[in-house]
C-alpha cells in the first residue's frame, strides 16, 4: 500500500508507513493474517489518535 517510490509531502500532515505482505496469490490463511494486521494496527491507530472515540 503507498505510492511507490515517489510520494508527495504534504507539511503539517502525518504519514504512517506500513510494510505488509501482497496478499496477491497468496493462500486464502496468509490473506486473513494480512487483514487481521492491517485491522490492529487501524485500532492501534485510532486508540493513539483519539482514545476516548475507541473506548466506545
Amino acid at each position: 500500500m503507498g505510492c511507490g517510490d515517489a510520494c508527495p509531502i504534504f507539511p503539517g500532515k502525518r504519514y504512517e508507513d506500513w510494510t505488509l505482505t501482497d496478499p496477491a496469490g497468496q493462500p486464502i490463511e496468509t490473506v486473513r493474517l494480512v487483514r487481521d494486521d492491517i485491522h490492529q494496527r487501524i485500532q492501534d491507530l485510532i486508540n493513539e489518535l483519539a482514545p476516548q472515540r475507541a473506548a466506545h
